[in-house]
């Protein structure tokens, strides 16, 4: 009786919806618990909660995503309302734009460069290689550009997420290591590097901070999704 009952709530779409949410609560708790350390940052500690969820259930990826697709679908908003923040910032964003938007790009450039150079070194096979080429620039986007190139998207979404999740636990001590302390260019450099999570971590230490990570997370988006699938088939990928 007891196995049928959790066949039937593990293949339930709002199991996992639940899992997820109940997850993130928690690691909420526990990323205060830790003094706001990078290092437990919530996304983090909720991934490594389902996957190991998942994992002992075993419950497929798609199973779960059937459920956690609803919050999936709120990214598109939540990318949406960054605007609102960004807007406090507009006039310097007005005096800098040339430089903003070169840094996207370059940015963008090196994250594809190196992923897609190192893939190819270690010998991954050509649909991993696409797949990573997207890692940098945020979820739906990087759905959609792996979809376009031939990568996996599932593959793509957990790359995304950690590149996400070390963007944010380490960023903040390399950027002080290279002594960049202006709020603005490390919200930046950080949305740029680490897209969604990023923003996310840079609006905890600063508004600023998470204006110019918002604003760098749409940019580096922008020019990925509009020149990725053009430059790959220049390359012969």
């Amino acid at each position: 009786m007891a196995d049928s009952v959790w066949t039937h709530l593990s293949a339930s779409p709002v199991t996992w919806l639940l899992a997820t949410l109940m997850a993130y609560r928690f690691s909420l708790a526990v990323y205060e618990k830790a003094g706001r350390s990078p290092l437990a940052h919530p996304v983090a500690v909720s991934v490594a909660l389902l996957v190991t969820g998942l994992g002992i259930a075993q419950v497929p990826y798609e199973t779960y995503f059937d459920g956690a697709r609803f919050i999936h679908f709120l990214l598109g908003p939540a990318t949406v309302a960054l605007a609102i923040p960004l807007y406090a910032q507009l006039k310097r964003i007005r005096r800098s734009w040339p430089k903003l938007l070169a840094g996207a790009l370059l940015g963008s450039a090196a994250s594809v460069i190196t992923a897609v150079g190192i893939a190819s070194l270690l010998g991954a096979s050509h649909m991993t290689v696409l797949s990573m080429a997207a890692k940098s620039v945020t979820m739906p986007i990087a759905i959609g550009i792996t979809g376009e190139i031939g990568g996996t998207a599932s593959l793509t979404s957990a790359l995304v997420m950690l590149t996400g999740i070390l963007g944010a636990t380490t960023a903040q001590g390399i950027l002080k290591r290279m002594g960049m302390t202006d709020p603005g260019t490390s919200g930046f450099a950080l949305g740029v590097a680490a897209h969604g999570i990023g923003a996310s971590r840079a609006f905890q230490l600063n508004q600023e901070m998470g204006a110019f990570a918002g604003l760098a997370m749409g940019l580096a988006g922008a020019l990925t999704a509009t020149l990725l699938p053009f430059c790959l088939r220049l390359a012969g990928f």
